[in-house]
Formats: C-alpha cells, structure tokens, sequence
C-alpha cells in the first residue's frame, strides 16, 4: 500500500474536505433537534423559569405557588417526552460519533495536520532565503557608501528588515499552529452539539492535552515551574549523594517521608495563615514568636506536675484538671492569644493603612518581650507524658499528626474558594479599590484574615507543642516565620495580592520541610541551610515579579 502524499492546503481546500462531514453530521444534528423541541429544551427552558420564579420578587405568595404549580406541569409533560425520544436521540448521538470516528481524522484532520507542518517547513526555508537576500543586499549597499552616517542609517535599516522578516515567518508559524487547533477543536463542537456538552472522560482529557499544547510556552512555562525543577534537580542529587557520604544510608524511605509529612504539619498551619494575608499582598514577621507565645503557653498548662519556672512571679499548676481538659483548655488559650496579636495587628493594618510589615514587626517585638520578661526566658520542660498518644496516636507507625494538618488544608481551601469571605479576599488582595467600590469591607475582609491567621498559629503551636512534649519557651520559633513565608511565595502565593492556591502552600511547606530534613541528614549545617533557604526565596520572588512584569 503506497504512503498517501500530502500538500499544502489552502482555507478553500481545507473546507471543502471538512464540507461532506459537517453535512452528514448536520443531518443527524437536525433529527436530533427535533425530537428534543418538545423534549429536553423544554426541561431546560422550564427549568430556567422555575429558578427566575423563585428568585423573583414581585410575584405574591399566591402568584408565586400558581405560577410554579403551572411550570412543574408543563416541566413534567415535557420530561414525558424526553424520556421517549431518549433512546432514539441516543441512536443518533452514537451514529453521528461513530461516523467522525471513521471519517473525521482521515478525511480532514490528518490532511490539515500535514498541511501545517509543510507550511511551517516551507515558512522557515522562506525565511532563511529571505535572511540570506537582506545580508546580501545589505553588504552590496554598504560597500557603496563612504559616508559613516549612511552607513549607520543602512545597518538601522537592515535590523529593521530583519525584524519584519521574523515577525512574518512567527505570523506564518501561529497562523499554521492556529488552523491545525481549529481543525482539531471542530471535531469537539460537533460533538459538543450532539451530546449538549456531555463529553466522555476520553474526550475531555484529548481537548485539555490539545489546549495544553496548543498554549504551551517555554518560558511561561520555566517562569511558573523552573524553581521547582531545579528543587527536584536538588533532591535528586541528595538522594544520590546520601548513600555515598552516610555508608548506604537511603534517603527515600517510607520512614523518613512519614517524618517529613509529621515534621511538616504543623508548619502547614503556620503556613496557611501568612498565606491569607500574603494573599493581600501582606506579610506576617510574627510568626516565630506566636509559636514561642504558644509553646509556652501550652507548656505551662500541660506540664506534669507543678511548673518549675514562673510567669510574672507565679508558679502555675493545672494538675488538679483531668489531662483531656487540660488539653483543650491549652488550645484555647493558644487560640486566643494568637488571635489576640493577629486581631490587633490586623486592626493596625486596616484601619490606618499600615503597612503589614511594621504592624506585625511591632507584634513580634512586643510578644518577644513579653513572654521572655514573664518567664525570665526559661524553658517549661516537658508535658504530661501520656497526652502525645491521646492526640496524636500513631497507628501501625502512621503519625495521625497529619490528619490534623489534612483537616486544616480542606477547611481552609473551602474557605478561600467556596465562601464569601474566600472571594473578597482575592478580590482585595487584587485591588483593593475596585473592591471597595464594589461594595466589599476592606476593613473586615483585612482584620478578618489576620483572624484567621491567629487562629491557624493557635493551632500550629498547640500541635508542636504536642509533638514535642513540651519544652515551650520564648526563644522556641525562631526564624519559623521566614520558613512559613518562603514556603508560600515558593508555593506561588504572590506579593502582588490576589493570586495563590492551596495546593501551591501544600507543595512549598513540603518543599522546605524535606529540603530541611534531607540536609540535616546530610551532616550541613545550619547555617549553610539558611544560606540555601534565602537563595530559593530570591529565587521564587525573582521569578514571581518577572510574571507580573510580563502580565503588565
């Protein structure tokens, strides 16, 4: 069987091949029209009405009922037929796919795929022979020059032909790349037609990988995932590295990814809550400090037996409360204290626009001091022994610890995409002034994320008090606020305002926490994983204004 030869097509002949298919599906399309006049687009059209009715005002109560009773009868009728001319609808549906499946690629699709590539292959032949005739022409009207003025002038000239030249054959490449995706896409809208947007799973997945590549740009793409390439590059070569330095130790094991996730999950909490007010192009520099305020705090009221430090003089003794209770009792008051700073930081914030980075600065300060002036900056011990296994057992070697960060990300996730208060954020973060005359309370919305990022430190630093039974003091934290925020912006979570995800704070914490974990292994030092730690923030900052520079 000889090989079919193809040729370039011109938009006459591509749709006179296309012509016979969108004809015969016509047909088919008509049929299918006709036995749903009465049927399904009556469903649609009385159902639209129903939900007008219900929204709708100016009916009274009587009005509403008589009316709505009217609809639902002729909704049902129409139902009735729906579901007699389903079975012969559903014929022609498969009779029309079945028919695209034998004639459309064939007959049209490949043609026109063909085509594309030999228009662009004759596009870049045109335009070599097109670079070689603008440098031959140039040099034979430089070499008749003398004066350096024209000659500079010419050499402006030619770039300028030059240019023309590129931006005629890039023309000629997308116009090509553009027919290809055309004819690709007209198969899914007479699909699109027949099904009413019902598509299979296969048919969903060919248009998405379609679009994906029809989109796809190199260095869009680099800006938005190059860090975490060169992160994975990072990983790959300590997972390789590890073995040799440590005597076969391995790296990836089920044992150490359970550690990271455990060491992880309280950080996502911490995370989360800078991640709000990120989102509204804040920051939050008191973070380290919450977590010191709340370790303590939890220490103090968890300790086994009377404490052995003091707070402001006074030796503390919550013993005479069952544990449960007291367990709880210190996640109230973690909660409230975090939410207490967050609350008046957050007042400062929004009510005398002050910037996110002095009023939360003064918190850090203020809180430091507190807390070491109070306990004379001592360390509270440990907990009671028995409360790590009542919150946070582990089951069959699974630290439940995680479940709590799970928990958290799927309710904060709600929050910022299936809420209110999910949507004014990114509104505000965008741009507060169009929020505002929209109608939305910058104020509230503002105060209302640092609510919630008190909230989540509450949490956080009950939980990593917990987990490492105790020993709360106000040094405890430190730094975790640069971790918390790296973590976001290396998520995605941009400084302009109003962009981010979830996903992206799940990724970046789970970045810092292995790159941490796997270095530490490692034998680097501490001071070294700083070093690292700002150049991936530089890093994923860096790329993060480039993207709203190109958006610009």
């Amino acid at each position: 069987m000889t090989e079919k030869v193809y040729k370039i097509l011109s938009s006459e002949e591509e749709l006179a091949l296309r012509q016979p298919i969108e004809e015969h599906v016509g047909k088919i399309q008509a049929q299918i029209d006709e036995l749903r006049e009465n049927g399904t687009f009556k469903v649609v059209d009385y159902s639209e009405q129903i939900d007008s009715v219900k929204r709708d005002k100016i009916y009274t109560k009587e009005e509403k009922a008589k009316r709505l009773e009217e609809l639902n009868s002729q909704l049902q009728e129409a139902k009735k037929v729906e579901e007699k001319n389903k079975q012969a609808i559903s014929n022609l549906v498969s009779e029309a796919v079945k028919y695209l499946d034998e004639h459309y690629n064939q007959e049209y699709y490949v043609p026109v795929k063909e085509s594309t590539k030999l228009e662009k292959a004759q596009a870049k032949v045109d335009y070599d022979e097109k670079l070689k005739s603008l440098a031959s022409e140039h040099q034979e009207i430089v070499s008749k020059l003398h004066s350096q003025e024209e000659i500079k002038e010419e050499k402006y000239i030619y770039k300028n032909r030059q240019f023309d030249a590129k931006m005629h054959y890039k023309k000629t490449v997308q116009d090509s790349k553009d027919r290809k995706h055309s004819a690709f896409t007209f198969r899914y809208h007479l699909i699109d037609s027949l099904k009413m947007s019902n598509f299979s799973i296969k048919e969903s997945l060919l248009q998405r990988l379609e679009n994906y590549a029809y989109a796809f740009n190199v260095r869009d793409f680099l800006l938005k995932n190059g860090l975490y390439i060169a992160i994975i590059c990072v990983f790959i070569a300590l997972c390789i590295i590890t073995p040799m330095v440590k005597n076969g130790l391995q790296l990836l094991t089920v044992n150490n990814i359970l550690s990271i996730l455990q060491q992880a999950s309280p950080r996502m909490f911490l995370a989360l809550g800078v991640a709000g007010l990120i989102m509204l192009a804040g920051t939050d520099l008191s973070v380290g400090r919450m977590v010191g305020m709340g370790m303590t705090a939890a220490t103090i009221i968890m300790h086994n037996g009377p404490n052995t430090g003091s707070v402001f003089g006074h030796i503390f003794d919550f013993t005479s409360m069952p544990v449960i209770v007291r367990v709880f009792f210190a996640l109230f008051v973690c909660v409230l204290l975090c939410t207490l700073f967050t609350t008046i930081a957050g007042f400062f914030t929004a009510k005398f626009k002050m910037h996110p980075f002095i009023s939360t600065m003064a918190n850090m300060l203020v809180i430091f001091g507190l807390v070491t002036y109070s306990t004379k900056g001592v360390s509270f011990g440990g907990i009671d022994q028995s409360i790590p296994g009542m919150i946070m057992p582990r089951i069959k070697g699974f630290p439940t610890i995680i479940l709590w960060a799970v928990a958290a990300i799927i309710i904060v996730w709600f929050i910022w995409n299936k809420t209110k208060f999910g949507k004014n954020l990114y509104a505000v973060g965008g741009n507060p002034e169009a929020a505002s005359v929209s109608g939305i309370s910058v104020f509230k919305v503002t105060v209302g994320a640092f609510i919630m990022a008190g909230i989540l430190y509450g949490f956080g630093s009950w939980l990593e008090c917990i987990r490492m039974v105790g020993s709360g003091s106000a040094a405890y934290g430190q730094g975790w606020e640069m971790d918390a925020i790296a973590a976001c912006v290396v998520g995605g979570v941009s400084f302009t305002g109003g962009i981010g995800k979830i996903s992206g704070v799940v990724v970046g914490v789970f970045i810092f926490t292995a790159l941490t974990y796997s270095l530490t292994i490692l034998g680097i030092d501490a001071n070294l994983q700083f070093v690292l730690s700002g150049i991936i923030i530089l890093a994923a900052v860096t790329l993060d204004s480039l993207k709203y520079v190109q958006k610009k």
